[in-house]
């Protein structure tokens, strides 16, 4: 048994509150490519109920949050004998997500000659799964500009990682989204609140040879690009009716390049324009300052921030449960992303092992015409289930509890997140525990009432696979008066909840 850790005491404090939670989500692309007809997969992260999947039934995710991924791929020339894409050698089909602008042609949507509306059905079918079954907040966002506006017409970057955007195209790359969003709203029924033209533009590594759409796009001062094109997006935006609609920026890679990008656009008069900051939770060496830099610097702007998307290979869980606290206790976002929920296995280096960096496992094709893949893994990691990750639970664990309206509240401590539900007048709790037993006290004496019993769920994220309980209901804990003490084990996840809390 690993010995204890020293006990300690943190408070929970309901007049630091950090705001009204919009929710869980996560980003389309590739996964629902394939799988965008898959009601399972649907059922699975987009509602609350028990899914039966490859003989266990998992806890639904409830993910309310849907990223599409607007499209910058097409198989067919602009005309007939005209330009086509070129084509990276080492992008995979099931990472080419088909764009609707064929040719700079017309930009009138309906002209067929240069509109193409019945592509990328997958990917949008499972926008509209996901609505029916409760998602409600729905954002656009581009990895690359379609291909014809490219100076190399190829998607994945320029051959020197350098800006890939023409710039006769800054504004039709602006009119293209406005388009679609206008579209998803008027003829396919999905009320797009945001929209983000860029995705990590400022990535030095989106290349002619890459495996996936990207763009570099500078926002430097003397490269002003990002800048640019926002203009243009409001413009178009407000020109079609859309003056709602958000535009979010720049889903930068990191903390420290979001600080920067958003402090460039600060400096040009850009910030203005923009309604929401995104930002990739890739930073994974962060303790917290470079989390609570950009959150200080946007909620100076007095923007909403998103963590937008977070991805790792690790199935166990543990570093996602981390990073997540993490991000809620220092970046203080008001929505929260994963990647590719459905994702293939990779080798660890070190250990030959395979790993997963989606929720639940996935082999997909490298063939760079046909599309295709498969659930499960054939090779899992020993010790692992071939369907579902360990970190599926673990998700579980922040995803069921911690619903969109609640309000989150500071927690005293960087390994818990709390949350709290004014109309039912319920408190959740989530803490993180790593590779020592600990006993962990919740001072609860700032609120003016409490209830008498706790309810919990556990599971275990052990880096070694040694996992016995995966969302697990644990026995209820009794609170002595304004405080409860809760037993943790070695490298778990545990949510709680207490009702009849009054602030």
């Amino acid at each position: 048994m690993p010995a204890s850790a020293a006990s300690y005491t943190t408070p929970i404090n309901p007049s630091l509150n950090y705001g009204a939670w919009q929710g869980w989500g996560a980003s389309l692309s590739w996964w629902a490519n394939v799988f965008g007809m898959d009601n399972t997969l649907a059922d699975i992260f987009y509602t609350t109920g028990s899914v039966a999947y490859h003989g266990r039934s998992l806890p639904g995710l409830g993910l309310n949050v849907v990223r599409y991924n607007l499209g910058a791929s097409m198989t067919q020339p602009a005309w007939p004998g005209g330009p086509s894409e070129a084509v990276s050698p080492n992008q995979p089909a099931y990472r080419k997500i088909e764009g609707y602008w064929v040719n700079w042609l017309s930009d009138n949507p309906a002209d067929t000659n240069s509109w193409s509306w019945w592509g990328d059905s997958e990917q949008r079918n499972m926008v509209w799964k996901a609505r029916d079954r409760g998602a409600d907040v729905f954002q656009v966002f581009s990895c690359s500009p379609i291909w014809w506006m490219c100076n190399d017409q190829n998607p994945c970057g320029a051959a020197d990682g350098g800006d890939n955007l023409q710039s006769w195209n800054y504004q039709q790359h602006a009119r293209y989204v406005a388009i679609v969003a206008q579209y998803f709203r008027e003829q396919w029924g999905v009320d797009v609140g945001s929209v983000d033209p860029f995705n990590e533009p400022s990535a030095p590594w989106w290349t002619a040879d890459g495996s996936q759409e990207g763009c570099h796009i500078s926002a430097d001062l003397n490269r002003p690009i990002q800048q640019k094109v926002i203009r243009y997006l409001r413009e178009e935006l407000d020109a079609r009716g859309l003056s709602d609609i958000v535009i979010a920026v720049s889903d930068e890679n990191s903390y420290d390049q979001a600080n920067t990008t958003w402090s460039n656009l600060a400096a040009l008069g850009t910030q203005s324009l923009v309604g929401q900051v995104n930002v990739h939770g890739y930073q994974y060496t962060d303790s917290g300052s470079a989390r609570s830099a950009l959150h200080n610097n946007v909620h100076a702007s007095d923007r909403p921030l998103w963590q937008s998307e977070y991805g790792e290979q690790y199935e166990h869980g543990l570093y996602l449960a981390y990073n997540l606290a993490l991000d809620l206790r220092y970046l203080h976002p008001t929505a929260w992303c994963y990647w590719q929920p459905v994702d293939s296995q990779v080798t660890d280096p070190a250990t030959g092992n395979n790993l997963s960096w989606g929720l639940l496992k996935a082999t997909y094709s490298n063939d760079p015409t046909v599309k295709s893949g498969s659930l499960g893994e054939p090779n899992p990691c020993p010790g692992t289930d071939p369907y579902v990750t360990n970190k599926y639970f673990v998700l579980a664990q922040y995803t069921r509890h911690i619903r969109p309206g609640m309000q989150i509240l500071d927690s005293g401590d960087p390994s818990t997140v709390a949350a709290y539900d004014p109309g039912r007048h319920r408190l959740v709790l989530v803490t993180v525990r790593g590779n020592t037993s600990q006993d962990i006290t919740y001072d609860l004496s700032r609120f003016s009432a409490v209830g008498s019993i706790a309810r919990r769920w556990v599971t275990d994220a052990d880096p070694y696979y040694r996992i016995a309980r995966q969302y697990e209901t644990a026995p209820d804990a009794p609170l002595n008066g304004k405080q409860l003490t809760i037993s943790f084990g070695a490298n778990s996840i545990q949510t709680i909840e207490i009702d009849d809390v009054w602030i």
